[in-house]
């Protein structure tokens, strides 16, 4: 079973140099805010993510590649995004 811990770690990874907070709500759903280390800007906030579905390597990839595009979709008419 994947921890927070290690899946923050991999989003982290993925989308240095944002920073992200995870959190998890008592019935097991999973909120992911992605946001500029130093300003605080918020460039994403997903939640509902189930994490019983977040157990292999294959979905938190998954994941992962549905985040980037979710970014990609909000920063696409913002001057200057963060990367």
């Amino acid at each position: 079973m994947m921890t927070l811990a290690q899946l923050r770690m991999l989003i982290e990874r993925s989308f240095s140099p944002r920073a992200c907070d995870c959190s998890i709500t008592g019935d097991h759903y999973l909120t992911v805010k992605l946001y500029h280390p130093l300003s605080g800007q918020v460039d994403l906030v997903v939640s509902g993510l189930n994490m019983a579905t977040l157990q292999s390597a294959e979905a938190v990839a998954a994941l992962i590649e549905e985040l980037r595009y979710e970014l990609d979709s909000n920063t696409l008419n913002r001057p200057d995004p963060v990367m």
